[in-house]
């Protein structure tokens, strides 16, 4: 088909609307980062400021791309992948276990009884120990952090101490630290995917399920659900990371502008996802949901004999020592 000048002319200006982020030069290197969250995410948002710092102190030479919802492949196939040289960048958490046990400990129950302790835990010693271990084990370098709402129990009964659990069928994650935790609560926890809480909720082949505040919302959890128990029974984080051979083929001045670019983007993560966990609360109270002060050192007192019993030797020791800190 032959075009004439006026048809050319607006087929060259969509194309031009179309391609993005289009440079007078092209970087030197470009960095795929994909991860499952969505774009209203603090994460994602993170990762935008994280391209945004890296562009800025590399004067271009690197770009950072970003490939939410699962664009680029799930956790698992991304964190393959960048042991094979195939994709460049992902956010994971506890998952990296399966190469490095001492990754378990981004989620153990009541090993952190609040952020400012899981902060002191994630950037100490003991997050060094373990980042070490990831990089040794993995090939795949951790270079932020992130933090992940604490895990609450919703119920359609108030739930204050462990006594208020008997009977209550649970939905878990299928995750066997969790389970043998909440059988040792008293409740009846039954492992079931995400994608069937709502409907068992609903039609009350389940009582109860524990998530944050997030997926709470997310999910509409309110519709079937009357009270957020704060029980925290669970505070974790997870890192930004990128593959050893991604970072090799970095010079040592864009290694450094990386590593910055990546703390940027933890402070601003961090900023944002306090200002959302206000946010949740108030959104869930508004959609009907009574917020319940859950006697949380009963509960932790209650879990800590199951959690230390279904640990991995190689994190036990660590597990006690956190204990032991909190009194």
């Amino acid at each position: 088909m032959k075009l004439n000048r006026r048809q050319f002319t607006a087929l060259a200006g969509a194309s031009l609307l179309a391609t993005p982020a289009i440079r007078a030069h092209a970087a030197d290197v470009t960095i795929k980062l994909g991860h499952l969250a969505n774009e209203e995410n603090s994460w994602h948002k993170a990762s935008l400021k994280f391209g945004e710092e890296v562009a800025k102190l590399t004067d271009g030479r690197v770009e950072v791309q970003v490939f939410p919802n699962e664009s680029l492949g799930k956790e698992i196939d991304l964190i393959n992948g960048m042991q094979l040289g195939t994709a460049d960048m992902t956010i994971t958490g506890e998952s990296l276990q399966n190469w490095s046990p001492m990754a378990a400990l981004l989620a153990v129950p009541y090993a952190y009884n609040s952020l400012e302790q899981m902060d002191e835990v994630a950037a100490g010693d003991i997050g060094t120990q373990i980042k070490e271990e990831i990089l040794a084990r993995a090939q795949i370098r951790p270079i932020a952090y992130f933090a992940r709402g604490p895990r609450n129990l919703t119920s359609n009964r108030e739930v204050m101490t462990p006594e208020d659990l008997s009977g209550l069928k649970l939905r878990v994650p299928n995750v066997p630290l969790f389970v043998k935790t909440w059988e040792a609560l008293g409740a009846q926890p039954t492992p079931m995917a995400f994608s069937e809480v709502f409907t068992s909720l609903q039609n009350g082949t389940i009582d109860a399920q524990e998530n944050p505040l997030a997926l709470i919302e997310s999910a509409n959890f309110n519709e079937v659900q009357k009270f957020v128990n704060k029980t925290e029974h669970v505070r974790s984080w997870i890192y930004l990371t990128i593959s050893e051979m991604t970072w090799g083929r970095l010079s040592a001045e864009d290694q450094e502008a990386v590593t910055q670019a990546a703390q940027t983007a933890q402070q601003y993560e961090r900023e944002l996802f306090l200002a959302d966990e206000e946010r949740l609360a108030k959104a869930l109270q508004d959609k009907g949901m009574t917020f319940v002060d859950s006697d949380k050192a009963a509960f932790a007192a209650q879990a800590r004999d199951a959690v230390l019993a279904n640990v991995g030797d190689e994190i036990k020791p660590v597990v006690e020592e956190l204990f032991a800190a909190q009194g």
